[in-house]
């Protein structure tokens, strides 16, 4: 009992940054039919800038915030200098665009900081909480909370507020939604800007229990790229659930068979995903671009 609970935990923890990562393509791919691989990238600036920002003496609260805007400006930058000017090109250009930025940013990282692993300090220490026999990091509650705050906000936003009502207007019929007046180029580049900010703090949140680096962002983006596919391309509920699900299921994996081939589920569930059931779980609103 104690075994499985202790995989339940890091699988939940790991899922949850998925289920962040998930969530930044859903948003994006929702308001433009772009899916951005630059995604991952985002989670590594949020991380290393808090680290590099709080080594220059900011306090980590401050730290943390200036990270997150860094990184909403750099998601602001790569639609306005990157996808804006081809908003007209074909779904595979734009997808080549989004890895191509990728690199670019993974590149500047590697100049601008370093080539190395960096970890946070623990938000509220590093003394496991014990539960039936298994233990869980404080950190690990600020990771899988955070995400369902972000969940939680990004519902009431979405829900309640005209702004959030005008992406889901533009998601659903962009042609529709500038016929009424809603700017759909201003809700595209709020899109970016949200996803990265969404990425940042995921990055924040799980720097002090995985280490963060220049190159972490490339294997997150395919596992949230995976986690998106699961539950169902374009549905928030669904990347949520997603990640989770591959959280999950590397854990057990991990335990129960090896954690040599701990990375390769993700990619297993892809190859799943797109021959089983290519709609996702929860069904996707549309599939012509993944």
């Amino acid at each position: 009992m104690a075994e499985l609970l202790q995989f339940i935990f890091s699988g939940l923890t790991v899922g949850a940054v998925y289920a962040l990562v998930a969530l930044g393509f859903t948003i994006i791919y929702n308001a433009s039919d772009v899916v951005n691989f630059a995604q991952g990238e985002f989670v590594m600036l949020g991380g290393m800038a808090t680290v590099f920002l709080a080594a220059a003496g900011l306090p980590l609260p401050l730290a943390a915030i200036a990270a997150v805007i860094i990184t909403v400006a750099v998601g602001l930058g790569l639609y306005l200098f990157a996808i804006k000017p081809a908003r007209g090109a074909s779904a595979v250009t734009l997808i080549i665009i989004t890895i191509g930025a990728s690199i670019a940013l993974r590149g500047a990282a590697q100049i601008v900081f370093d080539k190395q692993f960096h970890r946070l300090p623990s938000f509220s220490g590093d003394d496991p909480i014990h539960i039936l026999g298994a233990t869980i990091l404080p950190q690990s509650l600020w990771v899988i909370g955070g995400a369902g705050v972000i969940l939680a906000a990004l519902w009431w936003f979405f829900r309640v507020t005209l702004t959030g009502k005008a992406v889901l207007a533009t998601a659903a019929n962009r042609l529709a939604a500038s016929l009424v007046g809603i700017d759909t180029r201003f809700v595209v580049g709020l899109s970016f800007a949200l996803s990265a900010g969404i990425g940042a703090i995921a990055g924040i949140l799980v720097a002090p229990i995985t280490l963060t680096s220049y190159e972490v962002g490339t294997m997150l983006a395919l596992k949230g790229f995976a986690a998106a596919m699961l539950g169902g391309m374009g549905n928030p509920i669904g990347a949520v659930a997603g990640g989770l699900l591959i959280g999950l299921l590397e854990a057990f994996g991990a335990g129960y068979l090896s954690s040599t081939y701990k990375d390769a589920f993700a990619f297993v569930v892809i190859l799943l995903v797109l021959f089983v059931m290519p709609g996702g779980l929860f069904g996707a609103r549309s599939v012509e671009r993944v």
